[in-house]
């Protein structure tokens, strides 16, 4: 069988392969959670938000910072989509008691779903938990790294938390 135009066969087999790239990109990331910004959620950071560990020992345990946020509004504060710069970094949420997941470098575009509400003149305290050894000992040296948290504060979407230091050899 000859084909009579292999235009129209080119353009249909792109089209194929560009819907089917689509389809696998939207079936395999997750969106952002839907939060509503509110002028009534107030976040107010208790903390400073930058912390430098100094000297960090590459064979010593995991490092950890928790900063404080406190709700000074009298809407609910949501704290949602959080990562940090870093496979070597986590970070988790606790209000009230209660531990949110883990959470990592942000891979691929994948978005958490989880949202931390919290209500009115409470806080919640983000700890963030460095592992110096995770870059081998090759991964000696300064350190920076970054922790960020959307909210729905229209006066602070977006919050971020630095922390420094020095991985070294004893």
């Amino acid at each position: 069988m000859k084909i009579k135009n292999p235009f129209f066969l080119i353009i249909s087999i792109s089209v194929i392969v560009l819907m089917g790239g689509l389809f696998m990109i939207t079936a395999t990331t997750q969106s952002t959670p839907q939060v509503k910004v509110s002028s009534l959620a107030k976040a107010d950071v208790l903390t400073p938000t930058s912390f430098d560990w100094g000297n960090i020992d590459y064979s010593g345990p995991k490092v950890t910072k928790a900063f404080s946020i406190k709700n000074i509004g009298s809407d609910v504060l949501q704290l949602y989509n959080i990562h940090t710069s870093c496979h070597c970094t986590k970070a988790y949420v606790t209000i009230n008691g209660e531990v949110s997941p883990e959470f990592g470098m942000d891979m691929g575009g994948d978005v958490s779903s989880y949202i931390g509400k919290v209500n009115p003149g409470q806080k919640a305290d983000i700890t963030v938990v460095f592992d110096p050894a995770y870059h081998g000992p090759e991964g000696v040296g300064p350190i920076n790294r970054y922790v960020n948290v959307d909210t729905n504060d229209k006066g602070q979407p977006h919050l971020t938390f630095t922390l420094t230091g020095v991985v070294i050899k004893k």
